[in-house]
């Protein structure tokens, strides 16, 4: 006769045991299942409280069962009753408390051009000519690496934080970059902050540098948080408008700074100038001459630079981008911001960074990392990784830079070629991918007694998204309260889209011209 082990029989009749007090324990929910939670709400015993997010208590032999038996669940709770004794209060609602308004330094900055213009993509869906992104995918080659980050078992880390200051990798590249770039050795753990995109390095660059009493020179149009952050760092803003020089204003080229009005706004309360080139919205590239009238007045009135740079590798042929850094003189006192979402068309990844001498980035790590403290990591990672093919690559016609900033070259030209035929009067950019577009000589056909916006442009702006579908920005936007009028009869429109809606957008002009 087989043995049988003594643990086996009693583990056989064990078994048994728990097979009745399983039936006892369906027995007892089924006359049950009609109890009361604390809650007033009728559930199963061993349901979970609603109101108090906590399992019921349970028979200990339950618990037992479900743990000796678990191919024996018990019967599942019933739902709840209709005839619940649940109640649901209505509260009265209160007016907002005073005590927690919106604070001061805030007040006059809730309106914002992209979150009004966002909603009305939203309820119109026209063709969205406004933001500044490709509507396609970006490079193969820094998605592929992303993914590659992203599924490296070999380095979990990089699904953690990094260095505050930036991921070692990526600072190294930058570093390598923009030296060979300024000609001066730059260095990675010192000299270069990532952040949550350009936007975080403008802030750090401001509230690090700029406080009470300054005066910080703005260049005009200017992208439109420039003002707003120096009005929350406690300074003031003086600004200084770029203007045609011809009567058709064709190019961006032609659109200059007059030095005698820039030369007096300079004076012992003058922090900082923040430039932008190539610049947002009208495509000017500042060259060398005018750089340097900017850099010699800084040096004499000890003035900081910030130097907004994000469309750097956007310039066409016959526009060189000089980097304002790389003047004599202008290391020690130039804060330079770049972007991965211009510079890979990756403005979803919010990645950008800063370089300059090591005590303006320090100053800039101070407010950096009492704010966001860290960016994401497997980015970095992919960005990192991308530079360093890029850096094999540059100055040659394989390089990624070179083939973006040829294909928008063609893509500028359609749209110039689309808003000439029209009737509009393009103001051809020599960097970044949007373009001004004089609208007037159309007024004939516009309406705009349906809006009622202060600013013309606005009003042609919304005017136009609703009766032909196709959304711009106004560029009255980028100018200070006291300047809007020089934008107002501009329309800013962006190019880096794909063919297919590039040609939307010529077919929609067509039928503008010809209504």
């Amino acid at each position: 006769m087989a043995f049988r082990s003594p643990f086996s029989i009693q583990s056989s009749t064990f078994a048994k045991l728990q097979q009745k007090k399983l039936l006892l324990l369906n027995s007892t929910l089924s006359r049950r299942q009609s109890a009361t939670c604390c809650c007033g709400q009728s559930v199963s015993p061993l349901s979970t409280c609603l109101t108090q997010s906590r399992r019921r208590p349970v028979w200990p032999f339950a618990r037992l069962i479900s743990t000796t038996m678990a191919d024996s669940a018990p019967a599942p709770a019933p739902e709840p009753s209709s005839s619940s004794n649940t109640t649901i209060i209505k509260e009265k609602l209160l007016p907002p408390n005073p005590k927690f308004s919106l604070d001061t330094k805030y007040h006059g900055l809730e309106k914002n051009v992209w979150v009004e213009f966002i909603e009305l993509n939203a309820q119109l869906k026209p063709l969205n000519l406004g933001q500044g992104f490709p509507d396609f995918m970006p490079a193969e080659s820094v998605v592929k690496e992303l993914a590659r980050a992203c599924e490296q078992e070999a380095e979990p880390l990089l699904h953690q934080y990094t260095r505050s200051m930036g991921h070692p990798r990526l600072v190294k590249a930058l570093a390598k970059l923009y030296s060979r770039l300024i000609g001066k050795d730059i260095n990675p753990n010192t000299e270069v902050l990532v952040t949550g995109g350009a936007y975080g390095s403008l802030f750090a660059a401001i509230m690090s540098h700029v406080g009470r009493g300054d005066e910080v020179i703005i260049v005009e149009p200017f992208f439109d948080c420039y003002e707003p952050l120096v009005k929350l760092a406690g300074g003031t803003p003086r600004f200084i408008s770029l203007k045609p020089v011809n009567v058709m204003d064709d190019s961006s080229a032609t659109w200059k700074l007059d030095e005698a009005e820039l030369r007096s706004l300079f004076n012992e309360k003058t922090k900082a100038i923040i430039l932008n080139t190539p610049n947002n919205p009208l495509g000017k590239v500042f060259s060398r001459e005018e750089l340097t009238v900017i850099a010699e007045l800084c040096k004499e009135f000890n003035i900081l630079v910030i130097s907004d740079e994000v469309y750097e590798w956007l310039v066409y042929e016959g526009s060189d981008h000089v980097r304002i850094a790389s003047l004599p003189g202008m290391w020690e006192r130039t804060i330079t911001i770049g972007s991965a979402g211009k510079t890979f068309s990756l403005t979803g990844w919010k990645l950008g960074w800063s370089y300059g001498s090591a005590h303006l980035i320090k100053n800039m790590q101070v407010a950096h990392q009492n704010c966001v403290y860290t960016c994401q990591t497997p980015g970095q990672e992919a960005l990192a990784v991308s530079l360093e093919k890029e850096i094999k690559r540059l100055g040659t016609t394989n390089s990624f830079f070179y083939k973006m900033a040829t294909d928008l070259k063609r893509r500028r030209d359609m749209m110039a070629k689309a808003l000439k035929d029209t009737g509009m009067n393009p103001v051809v950019p020599e960097g970044g991918y949007f373009m001004l577009a004089n609208w007037t000589p159309m007024e004939s056909k516009v309406d705009l007694s349906s809006e009622t916006d202060k600013c013309a442009d606005y009003r042609f702006v919304k005017w136009f998204a609703k009766k032909f579908k196709l959304l711009g920005i106004p560029p009255s936007a980028f100018y200070s309260e006291d300047h809007k009028h020089l934008g107002e009869s501009y329309i800013r429109l962006c190019f880096y889209k794909k063919t297919d809606t590039l040609q939307q957008a010529d077919e929609i002009l067509k039928q503008f011209k010809n209504s």
